[in-house]
């Protein structure tokens, strides 16, 4: 069975509510459908419950929750929450209800955050910032979490690295150029995701363009702490670095490169020094390896919320929905 297949089949087996807010999208009305059809999760979505109706034609809707942010008896109760969470930033009452009303993102992240829904998606059409910022300013860290990072699952078809050719890369697409500490966080916050969606041991690699000293650089020095860091915070996890991405996955090179380390040459978490690294490095896989690419998933947040990309189809938006309602579930 497939990464996604499996995820789907444990989302079902626990069904949560997600929120879609992007209700004049005709991908995320298709995806609904298929969500809906396959059981995966019951959704959520925002709007006029007629003009959604009207987009959707063709599609099965009707296991659908629809809610109005115009008229639902929700929303007074809403504006008292956004105000309570945001009023040390000056929110007031009719800023909060223009929020609400005008901005399906704060709806839908003040829904999650009341316990009226598990989780959200967004981002066929807002901006991954629109989409973050929303998250951060209703849902906040998680506790005991420093920050909101971000990751991709990378399923490379006829791999033998990794878990069978399943990784975690992160971050690859929200943090740019996270410090030695922002590493380290980084790190454990993809082994928990790995553990979680992957179900196998996380070997979580710190990478560089050097291994164990090979080469000297102020970019090597911050992975060479972020790797101290980690391993002093989380000496739970099976982590190392710095390593290069070939001594990282590669048992002969890992052997040859960083003997005695527990992670070189079966690493299946790659924690990226940077995002220019990271970015580059899950497109050149999903590209040149026809890799299957789910993501950008976020990790760090009390409850979650999943961005997408502009670009993506129904059928990525089914996949990091199905996602995001595994995360929901260890999140319960």
């Amino acid at each position: 069975m497939g990464f996604i297949d499996d995820i789907k089949l444990r989302a079902k087996q626990n069904k949560k509510s997600i929120v879609l807010p992007e209700t004049w999208d005709r991908r995320t009305l298709e995806a609904a459908n298929t969500v809906l059809a396959e059981g995966i999760a019951d959704i959520v979505l925002i709007g006029n419950e007629e003009e959604i109706k009207k987009r959707a034609e063709g599609l099965d809707l009707s296991k659908a929750l629809f809610v109005d942010p115009l008229d639902t008896e929700k929303l007074d109760s809403y504006v008292e929450l956004l105000v309570e969470l945001r009023k040390n930033k000056g929110m007031t009452p009719e800023t909060a209800r223009e929020l609400l009303t005008q901005k399906p993102l704060y709806f839908g992240v003040t829904m999650v955050k009341a316990g009226d829904a598990d989780g959200m998606v967004a981002g066929a059409v807002h901006s991954t910032a629109d989409v973050l910022r929303a998250a951060l300013q209703v849902i906040k860290t998680a506790p005991g979490t420093k920050m909101v990072s971000s990751f991709f699952v990378m399923v490379v078809p006829n791999c033998e690295y990794g878990a069978d050719g399943t990784f975690i890369f992160s971050d690859c697409g929200l943090v740019q150029n996270p410090s030695a500490e922002e590493l380290a966080e980084i790190a454990a916050s993809s082994a928990k995701s790995f553990e979680l969606l992957v179900n196998k041991e996380p070997m979580v690699a710190m990478l560089s363009h050097s291994s164990k000293g090979s080469a000297s650089h102020p970019d090597v020095d911050k992975v060479v702490e972020a790797t101290r860091i980690a391993k002093e915070l989380y000496p739970n996890i099976n982590l190392d670095g710095e390593l290069q991405l070939d001594a990282a996955i590669v048992p002969s090179v890992g052997a040859s490169k960083a003997p005695g380390s527990n992670v070189a040459g079966k690493a299946n978490v790659l924690i990226f020094p940077d995002l220019d690294a990271g970015n580059i490095g899950y497109k050149l896989v999903e590209r040149l390896a026809k890799a299957e690419a789910y993501g950008p998933i976020t990790q760090g947040l009390a409850r979650p919320v999943n961005d997408l990309s502009r670009g993506c189809s129904a059928d990525d938006i089914v996949g990091v929905v199905a996602i995001t309602a595994v995360q929901a579930q260890a999140n319960r």
